[in-house]
């Protein structure tokens, strides 16, 4: 589920970041990803999203996405859909051919790569330490088969099976100790597999939504050796994860007022630092099961066994539903991934937000201010965080994307905003 290096106080970021102004306005025409949702999008898209975290408190590395989505089904032929996602050094694309293997049975080829993508960030007991932290690129090559067991029901149950094999290249930062021993370039072969019942809509407007999903993954590389000061830490020759996810989105007809429910959870065999889940922050685009936490920084707690829940409840402001106000809760119990172990397995956080959507259901913008309970600041537990999610649909059908494939893995937004 898936970094450089920030070292400035809040208000210094937000005066580098206005005058890398330029630079935003380059990412904001670029272009982004797909949702994978365990099927070929059937529906033309063109979407713009954005969205960053801020920490009120400490030192977090940069958590931020801006990408631009396109979708065209029918692209050549009619059994062909294209997906391109492209952020500023990162490009992501897959060309599905439906029924290809069947009625029921799609099949898919993708390639994804680019800068920044395989960085690491390490953080420890709150503390984001640049000198163990390191800079990554890698490009991915994937075959997928979409498999659709149920096609005349309501609730449709999904397979999905897809294997990748990436290249990742390291280097050091400018902060990255000198002493620090990278891990070598590493070569991986990846399988996922999955069953998905139902699903969510890639709508933030969708009033209904239920999924109960299982999945692997296992993650087998070329190489494996120890890393880090004198080998005390160490790459994986395999990883193995297994995670659950069941939630429920209900929009009252009359009030428009909603909840949204998740639970995840999640196993791993074998985990490292590369390779163990990451949970944190708020940025649902992050990947296609984000481990969000309101408060905390974006990946910072690491663990090898999680149980997580998360809660949102929006209430319409006016007569014409174009404000919300929402309020976000989370709670995390983890088992933590050796060596980054911190007092107490729950991590729980709260937040609120205000949206509102344009009249013509164009664009979106939420503003959001989160507080993490038991994040660790300076011997010192609480944490503070503000944010914003922005959405411009071109089709202008107020379509909100959650992608499957993760937009943050272009991680060029952390080299425009860097001190």
């Amino acid at each position: 589920m898936p970094t450089a290096c920030l070292k400035t106080e809040p208000h210094a970021v937000f005066k580098q970041a206005l005058g890398n102004f330029s630079w935003v306005v380059m990412l904001w025409t670029l272009v982004a990803v797909n949702p994978v949702h365990a099927q070929i999008d059937p529906e033309r898209r063109r979407l713009l999203q954005t969205g960053y975290n801020q920490p009120l408190e400490g030192r977090g590395p940069i958590a931020a996405y801006g990408f631009y989505y396109y979708n065209e089904p029918n692209f050549a032929r009619t059994n062909l859909t294209l997906r391109a996602a492209i952020a500023p050094v990162y490009l992501d694309a897959e060309l599905g051919f439906s029924h290809l293997l069947g009625p029921n049975t799609d099949f898919a080829i993708g390639l994804a790569g680019g800068g920044f993508a395989k960085s690491y960030p390490e953080i420890r007991e709150g503390n984001y330490l640049r000198e163990e932290s390191f800079t990554g690129h890698g490009a991915d090559l994937s075959a997928s088969v979409y498999h659709k067991f149920n096609p005349n029901q309501l609730v449709p149950l999904y397979a999905i099976l897809r294997g990748t094999v990436d290249q990742s290249f390291y280097q050091k930062d400018d902060r990255t100790a000198a002493d620090f021993v990278l891990p070598s370039d590493l070569t991986a072969a990846n399988v996922r597999t999955g069953l998905r019942l139902g699903g969510r809509e890639p709508s933030m407007t969708a009033p209904l939504a239920m999924e109960l999903s299982a999945w692997y993954e296992g993650r087998f590389r070329a190489e494996s050796e120890a890393y880090g000061y004198n080998g005390d830490r160490r790459v994986e020759p395999n990883s193995h994860l297994f995670w659950g996810r069941a939630l429920l989105d209900y929009t009252f007809d009359k009030s428009r007022q909603s909840f949204k429910v998740s639970v995840t959870l999640g196993t791993s065999a074998n985990p490292d630092r590369l390779s163990a889940y990451r949970l944190g922050g708020v940025l649902p685009f992050s990947s296609e099961f984000p481990l969000s936490v309101p408060g905390y920084y974006f990946q910072e707690l690491s663990a090898r066994r999680f149980f997580l829940l998360n809660a949102q409840y929006s209430l319409p402001l006016d007569a014409k539903k174009k404000w919300n106000l929402t309020a976000y809760a989370a709670s995390a119990n983890l088992d933590y991934l050796p060596g980054l172990e911190q007092p107490g397995s729950w991590n729980p956080g709260l937040g609120g937000g205000i949206t509102f959507k344009s009249p013509a259901g164009s664009w979106l913008v939420t503003l959001i201010y989160a507080y993490g309970i038991n994040a660790i600041r300076t011997d010192d537990r609480g944490a503070n965080q503000i944010g914003i999610l922005f959405q411009y649909d071109f089709e202008a059908k107020g379509k909100w994307f959650d992608p499957g494939v993760s937009p943050y893995r272009s991680r060029g937004m952390e080299r425009i905003f860097r001190d």
